[in-house]
């Protein structure tokens, strides 16, 4: 029972790093996207090449469809505010918003998490070593952002506003994707996803001229990968992690954003680890550390509580 317990510890720490991979991708993959297509469009034409991904999955793993009885109405709020929602104002946001600040603000999500549960919802309880965790993983990312990129907030006041709204958005996402713990993940990210595009779709048309876009190969190129890696696989790691780790282990992700840059940028690319970067890195990973160490302890104990009755 123990060497399951710590296999599965492992397992969840492992899609972690890989989650804020594939959370920090599409920031990048977004720019290239909006030299030729614009941003509701690219929102758009992504969520559809994902949804559509997600279910060669469904059908291919032969998943009961007869699962998604009655969960349409909540498939429909969570496509809203996990992808309708932060992916639509992102876009918009990132137009006038550079990426130290982005990072910073969009790696607020446990934050909201935490206080979405300390004053209205409780479905996790707040105690110091998760509030710790929360601290430390924003303090490490504002580490590696640059200190002297808070000073740049407000300049940008629109998609500053924007993005944090997004991020709110995304939190209230974690913590109704609970809702679908007994759903596989593969399902619940295609039906949200497909519920989003109802949504998009229409508002892309009536706002854009999609047919009459003439978008260009790395544009095409970059709209496939973030469609397929950074939405499509990131929603099964997703509603796997709310399932494994809760709301607030998962949202943590969030914080090796910036993290995964930096690794990058001096495993391949020659740059210098600044002192200030390296202390960020520590406490980002102390941070997502404590987080998730928490979940899991409170996970396996109501996994042994409960009782689930089969059909």
């Amino acid at each position: 029972m123990e060497q399951a317990r710590r296999t599965t510890s492992m397992l969840d720490y492992g899609l972690i790093g890989v989650l804020g991979i594939l959370l920090g991708i599409p920031y990048a993959l977004t720019k290239i996207t909006q030299t030729t297509i614009p941003p509701l469009t690219g929102v758009a034409a992504r969520v559809v090449l994902a949804a559509i991904a997600l279910w060669f999955i469904v059908l291919a793993s032969k998943i009961r469809l007869r699962s998604l009885k009655g969960y349409m109405p909540l498939l429909f709020v969570q496509g809203c505010v996990s992808s309708v929602i932060p992916y639509t104002l992102i876009a918009y946001g990132q137009v006038s918003v550079n990426s130290a600040v982005a990072a910073i603000l969009n790696s607020t999500t446990p934050l909201f998490v935490c206080l979405i549960s300390l004053f209205w919802t409780r479905h996790e309880p707040l105690n110091f070593n998760r509030i710790f965790g929360v601290s430390a993983g924003l303090a490490g990312v504002i580490m590696i952002a640059g200190v002297n990129s808070l000073q740049r907030l407000g300049t940008d006041a629109f998609g500053q506003v924007a993005i944090v709204v997004a991020t709110a958005s995304a939190a209230v996402a974690a913590i109704h994707g609970r809702k679908f713990n007994n759903m596989a993940p593969e399902l619940a990210a295609a039906g949200s996803l497909t519920c989003a595009a109802i949504v998009l779709v229409p508002l892309c048309f009536l706002m854009d001229a999609p047919l009459q876009l003439a978008p260009s190969a790395g544009s095409i190129v970059a709209l496939l990968v973030n469609a397929v890696f950074a939405t499509a696989l990131r929603a099964i790691i997703y509603f796997r992690l709310l399932r494994t780790i809760g709301s607030i282990g998962t949202t943590s992700a969030g914080y090796l954003k910036p993290a995964v840059g930096v690794l990058i940028g001096c495993t391949f690319l020659g740059e210098n680890l600044t002192s200030m970067a390296a202390v960020g890195l520590v406490a980002i990973f102390i941070g997502v550390a404590i987080i998730d160490q928490k979940q899991q302890s409170e996970t396996a104990r109501r996994s042994n509580l409960a009782v689930v009755p089969t059909a």
